[in-house]
């Protein structure tokens, strides 16, 4: 094959094809706890998300709720994957295996949101959120039925693998994913590119800039207790019960049950079977859809 500019172009047409392609097919497993926020600066700066109050009749003068002080800020990080082809392969046409080289960075590309989402969310006991408190804890500041402070827990200790509940409908939801600018194809083609003279190769990359970062803790519960029964039913009941300043619930239903691999059949025992196995009508069946996600493993 000889090399020039039409046939690089055409190079080039063909790995974007394949990156775009595959880039599109995917469906990440981030979208269920990370809501989607665009960004056009360095960092992004987030308000305490659990200030917005509920509805109140209109009597007299609106009354004004200051959201708090920005607390939380998430800064952007540039990533980045490159491939080389060397010259040799492009003259002896050698080119079939890097089309699906190319659809597979497509697909790490849409899939790169879970691996800085799910670490966040796997050891949120660990990491602080807006309020002070651990993002999974036992004692966030939350309030009773008449607007008094009462702590307020999402997470259960215990030995066994966590599963988590998720209210996945919530505009607001436990973790953010901010974008500064999407992943693309970009290439270094040219012969007279420094790569080419030097190396020998002709090199393609993909690079973006992104960022994950802790959003709403009510949205979400971490239980590291048996999953059964019992413990789902309070964890369902802790989430469903929160309410805010003015006392008022927040209307959190966990929608999502989310498992790691080993946990999958018993949890699918638990809320998908009619019936249990002494063959009494199962009364959590079809409470909350069970997802398995591999990075809980």
């Amino acid at each position: 094959m000889d090399i020039n500019a039409s046939t690089l172009r055409a190079i080039y047409t063909g790995l974007s094809t394949a990156f775009n392609q595959r880039f599109a097919s995917i469906s990440p497993l981030y979208t269920m706890v990370a809501m989607p926020v665009p960004s056009t600066s360095a960092i992004n700066e987030y308000p305490r998300l659990d200030d917005l109050p509920g509805f109140r009749e209109w009597i007299g003068d609106r009354m004004i709720h200051d959201l708090g002080a920005l607390t939380y800020t998430i800064r952007n990080k540039t990533f980045e994957k490159t491939i080389a082809i060397k010259r040799e392969q492009i003259e002896d046409d050698q080119l079939g295996i890097f089309t699906p080289v190319a659809g597979q960075m497509g697909q790490d590309a849409a899939e790169f949101p879970d691996l800085l989402c799910w670490p966040l969310f796997k050891t949120g006991e660990t990491l602080k959120c807006y309020d002070g408190q651990y993002f999974f804890d036992t004692d966030h500041p939350g309030y009773n039925e008449q607007g008094n402070q009462i702590s307020v827990a999402n997470f259960t200790d215990g030995a066994g693998p966590a599963w988590y509940l998720v209210d996945d409908a919530q505009a607001v939801k436990p973790l953010v994913y901010q974008t500064r600018r999407p992943f693309v194809l970009t290439p270094m083609q040219s012969p007279d590119d420094p790569n080419v003279f030097y190396q020998g190769k002709f090199v393609w990359g993909v690079d973006g800039r992104s960022n994950a970062g802790l959003g709403l803790w009510q949205t979400a519960y971490k239980s590291k207790a048996t999953l059964n029964e019992a413990n789902l039913s309070a964890a369902l009941t802790a989430m469903s019960t929160i309410r805010r300043r003015s006392g008022q619930v927040l209307n959190i239903s966990a929608k999502k049950l989310l498992v790691p691999p080993a946990l999958e059949i018993t949890a699918r025992k638990l809320v998908e079977a009619e019936l249990t196995n002494g063959g009494e009508t199962n009364v959590m069946a079809r409470m909350v859809s069970v997802v398995k996600v591999p990075y809980l493993a």
